[in-house]
């Protein structure tokens, strides 16, 4: 073989990988969980524009602060206040259309008679979804399908929810609702396009402050997580804290057996 044709060779075989590896990027980059650098601040900082941080773990951080701090920050979304506030960015309302509610009814048709089956919990868990911390109390569980979140970054099919909603009762769980993602760059267009603003109400958590390395236990959490009173950056190094512009993804939730489209695009049940 000659030199040329080696280097021919060798070049179309570089060529293929780096194909791969930028398709693999993509991919990466359009999951709704995953931390792409340097992304635009959704929240509230008027004096500096914040970046997300590029790492979807938490850095310095040990493995019992990490898990205290999302158990906590899970346990602030489960009580959190409804409203466009520091540690919630939630879409713009907009005029409703028959447009609107016609694929409003669309989702929903779909939706309902998809969820039949996993009223029944194992189902859901057998079918893959995993429960988010099942041993923290919350209002609602979220059995979690990551395959399908991975999709519904790429397209969407609203009778494959990201995550179950279900409450918990003595005997196992009730499924109450389901819940769609989007990755956290998104725009609005992107989110109406998917279930409409007219009717729904997405949502993205900001601004989490994890407390010092340490002293998950003992901290204060008047100031940390998402109801704590630091919201910026700055105030979050100053107090040693770990911060985080954005947490998780877009989310949106449907309560399909609900009666009315009020209940059943509300951000929690029975709202």
């Amino acid at each position: 073989m000659s030199v040329r044709s080696t280097f021919i060779q060798f070049s179309l075989k570089a060529a293929i990988g780096l194909g791969a590896l930028f398709v693999v990027g993509v991919l990466l980059a359009a999951i709704p969980n995953h931390h792409a650098p340097a992304l635009p601040l959704l929240a509230r900082d008027p004096g500096r524009d914040v970046q997300a941080g590029t790492s979807s773990g938490m850095p310095e951080m040990d493995a019992a602060d990490a898990q205290s701090g999302e158990e906590a920050a899970m346990h602030d979304m489960a009580h959190i206040d409804q409203g466009d506030t520091p540690h919630m960015h939630m879409t713009a309302p907009r005029p409703e259309t028959p447009q609107d509610q016609k694929r409003a009814k669309e989702i929903i048709d779909q939706l309902r008679p998809a969820m039949e089956k996993y009223k029944d919990y194992h189902v859901a868990l057998n079918e893959g979804f995993k429960i988010f911390r099942p041993n923290l109390p919350q209002k609602e569980y979220h059995f979690t399908n990551y395959t399908n979140g991975f999709l519904e970054a790429l397209t969407f099919d609203p009778a494959r929810p990201t995550s179950l909603l279900y409450k918990r009762t003595a005997n196992g769980y009730e499924l109450v609702g389901a819940m769609y993602t989007m990755p956290r760059r998104a725009t609005e267009e992107q989110l109406n396009e998917r279930v409409p603003l007219s009717v729904a109400t997405w949502h993205l958590h900001t601004n989490l402050c994890l407390p010092p390395k340490g002293q998950a236990n003992t901290v204060d959490w008047s100031k940390f997580g998402l109801r704590g009173s630091i919201a910026t950056r700055e105030a979050c190094e100053a107090a040693g804290g770990t911060f985080r512009a954005v947490i998780f993804g877009w989310m949106v939730h449907v309560y399909p057996y609900e009666d009315s489209m009020d209940k059943i695009f509300a951000m929690h049940h029975n709202d």
